[in-house]
Order: C-alpha cells, then sequence, then structure tokens
C-alpha cells in the first residue's frame, strides 16, 4: 500500500494576504469548506497578525467564529486540522480565545534564515523574534495546541542571496531548543522549511536536508514557491529523502508581500493540485480527493477575480 504524504493547504491566509482586493470573510469561509470537502489534512485558515500590515486578514475573527459555529472542525470530526498564524504575544492571546476541546487550533510561528528579511518582515533580528515565541510557545503547548514553526529563506533571500544550508540548521537549532526536541518527537510540533522565493533546485533542498537526520525529517514540511517551474522537482527530492508533509496552495495562489514589490509581486506558492499529482506520480498517496480539490481551486480563481474587480 503506498505511503500517506501529509498536505496543508495554506491558501486561506498565505494565499490571500498579498491580494490588493479583500476577499470576504464568508468567502474565506466557503474555500476552507471546499479544502476540507476536498480531504486536505491541515489548512491555514488565518493569521492574527495587524490588520495595519495585513488588511486582508482582519477578519480573522470572523472567519474563525463562522468556523467554530459550524462545529465541523472538532476532534471526533473527520475534519482537517486548523492552524492560524501568530506574530506575536497579541496576536497569541486571540487565537487562544477560540481554540478549546471541542475546537482545537493549531498555532504557527514564524522567522527567517535571514537577518535582513526577517527585519523587514518582523521588525525584530531572528534572535529577538525567537525570543518573542519564548513568551507563549510553552503555553500553547500546555493549551494542547500543537505548533508550526516557520523558517522562512532556506534557500536564497531577495535582499541577502543564497543562504547557506548551515544558516538554516543553526535557525532550527535555536526553535528546537525553544520548543524542546521531545515535542518533534511527539507530533505536538514541527519545523517548515520556506523557499520564499522558489529559488530551490532538487540539489539545493538535497544539500538542505543533509542537514538534518532521519528522524528530525521526520518533523520537516516543505514550503515551496514555483517561481522558475521547478517546486516539482523539489518534491520529488524531498520525498527521496524521508520528506512526508508538504504545503500547497489552491489554484497557487499566494506569494509573500515583503518578497516582492507592488510592480513586480513575487510568485504564488506551488498549487496543491501540482503537489497532489507530483506526489502520486512518485508512488506516495494522499487523502485528497482531486475532483474536489479542482473544484476548490474554480472557486478560489472566482473569489479572487471578484475582489480585485471591486478593488480598481
Amino acid at each position: 500500500m503506498p505511503e500517506l504524504v501529509r498536505i496543508t493547504d495554506v491558501s486561506p491566509r498565505d494565499g490571500l494576504q498579498n491580494e490588493s482586493g479583500v476577499v470576504p470573510a464568508a468567502e474565506k469561509v466557503r474555500l476552507i469548506e471546499m479544502l476540507a470537502h476536498a480531504g486536505v489534512d491541515e489548512i491555514e485558515a488565518t493569521s492574527f497578525v495587524s490588520p495595519k500590515w495585513v488588511p486582508q486578514l482582519g477578519d480573522a475573527g470572523e472567519v474563525l467564529e463562522a468556523l467554530r459555529a459550524q462545529g465541523k472542525f472538532g476532534p471526533e470530526e473527520q475534519a482537517p486540522a486548523l492552524s492560524v498564524l501568530v506574530p506575536n504575544e497579541k496576536g497569541f492571546e486571540r487565537a487562544k480565545q477560540f481554540h478549546s476541546p471541542a475546537f482545537p487550533l493549531k498555532i504557527a510561528v514564524f522567522t527567517a534564515a535571514s537577518e535582513t528579511f526577517n527585519k523587514k518582515n518582523t521588525n525584530a533580528s531572528i534572535a529577538e523574534s525567537i525570543e518573542r515565541f519564548r513568551a507563549f510557545v510553552p503555553e500553547a503547548i500546555e493549551l494542547g495546541m500543537d505548533v508550526r514553526l516557520y523558517v522562512s529563506t532556506v534557500i536564497a533571500c531577495p535582499y541577502e542571496g543564497r543562504i547557506t544550508p548551515e544558516q538554516v540548521r543553526r535557525v532550527c537549532d535555536q526553535l528546537i531548543e525553544l520548543v524542546g526536541r521531545e515535542h518533534f518527537e511527539d507530533d505536538v510540533a514541527e519545523l517548515d522549511l520556506g523557499d520564499t522565493i522558489g529559488a530551490a533546485t532538487a540539489d539545493d533542498m538535497r544539500d538542505l536536508l543533509a542537514m538534518f537526520d532521519d528522524e528530525e525529517r521526520e518533523s520537516i514540511v516543505i514550503h515551496l514557491h514555483d517561481t522558475f517551474g521547478r517546486a516539482a522537482d523539489c518534491v520529488n527530492a524531498s520525498l527521496d529523502l524521508g520528506i512526508r508533509s508538504f504545503d500547497g496552495s489552491v489554484a497557487g495562489l499566494g506569494g509573500c508581500p515583503f518578497a516582492g514589490t507592488k510592480e513586480k509581486p513575487a510568485p504564488g506558492n506551488i498549487s496543491t493540485e501540482l503537489l497532489v499529482r507530483t506526489i502520486r506520480s512518485a508512488g506516495f498517496e494522499t487523502n485528497v480527493n482531486v475532483d474536489a480539490l479542482a473544484d476548490a481551486a474554480t472557486f478560489a480563481r472566482e473569489m479572487v477575480g471578484r475582489a480585485r474587480a471591486a478593488g480598481v
């Protein structure tokens, strides 16, 4: 029987955060419902970032309240995990208000392997951003919340150029120390390594993942952008080295708002459709229904089209 690979769809948060036209909360909820129906294992639903910085996600509370009211995302349901990005303690306090045994939330925190990128994105050094996490990540774990630890620019940075695997490993070691290695072993925590500007080749992925042993790779998620059409090759290289968890964005939505310019936005994430096809072509399996996923992709494109037209 083919080995199962875990899929997280990040389109409701990472896919939409850079859209200039604001998508209504009800349509975001509908997209999440369709992704759940498609069988993805996790959905990054929103972020409690300041609306001043990312207006698109200013309705985070409204989206989560609507999902909670449905009663379809509890631990007893056949539903995907829901995660929310929390940039700081204030964001965590807001997320904590929604988390309960009946509506479990996973939190995601964000740092980078590039000092310059991290300062531009979070107004903090790498060390300062990790110190911020120390104020609330242990509490999140005590409350039963799983934790995703994003490390962006793991291959290259738009400001610093190439990033060495050693740089990435140093940042990951600090995050492992913060959370505790035991929480990676019991699947409470995971490292999510992001090729933010889509610069990676298959060889780059091999070099990066060589910094981690087989057991550590079991707790690593790979987040790819398809800037140069090499993301599928990077998926295959990662699968060969034992990675069994990936991020995708339905319809290829998204791009980091801090990695590009208004005139030339950063390209989008690898589409969840391409991700699933690549995984299956490599002899693995996913929980995703491709027909339902195609429906979600169609809705996502139409939803974004409406928002862009309204924002003109």
